[in-house]
């Protein structure tokens, strides 16, 4: 996965240390139900699309951004469904970062799903009740989305 060159320039400065950054998860569904899902380059797991929030941009910006160039599908965002604290990673590298999610649920608006970057290596539209084992966390988020009621969610 490229590290965004902001990060880069942290990491000069604070070394390994854990660095707290916004992120988002794009849950993009179908007319027709399906979801968006993508299998990440890096260490192989299903999961929806997501990405870094970049200094100064939105968050819902970024998760439109991060569908088409993850994956060639432009999506609006409808809602926010849910807002919370990842659990802390460390990378191979030993690089520690924790993530504030954004989840957003989104509306599919055109283009094929197909792998547009690095970042993954399959793309597909599937079925929420019968997808790739996904992870925990990403699970979660996508029955958020699924039984959004207009009421942000707040993890706790």
């Amino acid at each position: 996965m490229p590290v965004p060159d902001f990060v880069l320039a942290l990491r000069e400065r604070i070394g390994h240390d854990l660095l707290w950054l916004p992120a988002v998860t794009a849950v993009v569904l179908r007319e027709d139900g399906r979801v968006l899902l993508a299998r990440r380059a890096d260490n192989g797991n299903w999961g929806l699309v997501s990405g870094i929030v970049e200094p100064g941009e939105q968050p819902a910006a970024t998760a439109v951004r991060e569908c088409l160039e993850e994956t060639g599908v432009v999506a609006v965002v409808e809602d926010l469904v849910q807002v919370g604290a990842g659990e802390p990673v460390q990378y191979p590298n030993g690089d520690r970062c924790q993530f504030l999610d954004h989840t957003f649920r989104c509306r599919w608006v055109s283009g094929q799903a197909r792998v547009a970057d690095d970042e993954s290596l399959e793309v597909g539209w599937y079925d929420p009740q019968d997808t790739p084992p996904l992870p925990p966390h990403q699970r979660a988020r996508l029955e958020a989305a699924l039984s959004f009621t207009g009421r942000t969610r707040f993890v706790s």
